[in-house]
């Protein structure tokens, strides 16, 4: 039988799928909405296939903990929060950041100024609505550094209410005041009615108890297989082409978005306008993690009194190994 010359048999390989793409199952911390916008676009751009990927973007919800799905080898890499991901590891589950896409945090507490809050010293005998499963870390750190107990409401106390994942605790007057997100859930009280000048926010930045968030983690045994690293090189590259691209066309990227949603929940107008406070917290990075970012997370998580959140500064929990070749 005649030999095939190389560029027949190439096309010959490629056609039969003996050169199949590097599958990527990517867990997201949660619903599909601008938040994820980078790895919807690159998915869609075809940054991820210039790569030689397959990727599978999987939603996240109220019932999926990403540091489960992870553990549980149903997917490669996450998108995490890092005070729940060095909870995790100091439990044992040895999550490790390898990109950073998020410089900056976008969580706040949003008050009713009628309950007369101005200062962080005036949220004392408040009740206060607080996420769980891991993002309660941040406002039990902050708390603790302003010296207020949170077993309930007192002189120099205050109730925390376990807030679902919605501002009902806010508009029907449970809570003085609740945790958002500067790109979802403050714009979803704005949509129910409520005037800005009726309201007050504390940005976790302003107060100097911000922590990472919507980082890329991985199990760190399987960091030390070539080949997962090399796929997490090129997953991180076509990523940060995805980031980049969406911050350069905010309304665009809403529209990817929009297009992967598979529930209908989301509109138009919320996704364009988080996908545009999401590019504030993107900007700026590059997809590798600063020190100096861990650090002040690292501090402020370990701030907590007599229960910080983590007991004992971290060893080995982020590498910039990925990113330095993702991104030479």
């Amino acid at each position: 039988m005649k030999r095939l010359g190389g560029a027949v048999s190439a096309l010959v390989l490629a056609a039969t799928g003996a050169w199949a793409a590097d599958e990527v199952k990517l867990q997201l911390k949660w619903v599909t909405q601008a938040q994820f916008a980078g790895y919807y676009v690159a998915l869609d751009q075809g940054f991820y296939e210039e790569e030689g990927l397959d990727v599978t973007i999987l939603p996240g919800g109220p019932d999926i903990a990403p540091t489960q799905v992870i553990a549980g080898g149903g997917a490669d890499v996450t998108v995490e929060w890092m005070p729940a991901a060095l909870a995790a590891r100091e439990k044992g589950l040895p999550l490790v950041n390898i990109a950073q896409p998020f410089k900056s945090s976008g969580m706040m507490l949003t008050c009713w100024k009628d309950a007369g809050i101005a200062s962080p010293d005036d949220l004392k005998n408040r009740t206060l609505g607080v996420w769980f499963f891991g993002n309660e870390f941040p406002f039990m750190s902050w708390m603790s550094q302003l010296g207020i107990d949170t077993a309930g409401k007192s002189e120099n106390g205050v109730e925390v209410l376990k807030q679902g994942f919605n501002v009902d605790p806010l508009l029907q007057r449970q809570a003085d005041c609740i945790s958002t997100m500067t790109y979802n859930e403050y714009w979803q009280v704005i949509d129910a009615g409520v005037n800005p000048d009726e309201l007050v926010t504390f940005k976790y930045e302003d107060q100097g108890v911000a922590t990472l968030e919507d980082g890329l983690y991985v199990l760190e045994e399987n960091l030390s297989d070539p080949a997962f690293a090399d796929r997490m090189e090129r997953f991180v590259r076509a990523s940060m082409k995805g980031w980049k691209w969406a911050e350069e066309n905010p309304d665009d990227a809403a529209g990817i978005v929009l297009d992967n949603d598979a529930t209908g929940a989301q509109t138009e107008t919320h996704q364009k306008r988080m996908m545009g406070e999401i590019a504030k917290l993107t900007a700026g990075s590059n997809g590798a993690l600063d020190p100096a970012d861990f650090d002040r997370t690292v501090a402020t998580l370990m701030a907590g009194g007599s229960d910080p959140v983590i007991t004992k500064q971290p060893e080995g929990a982020w590498t910039h190994a990925i990113t330095d070749a993702a991104l030479k």
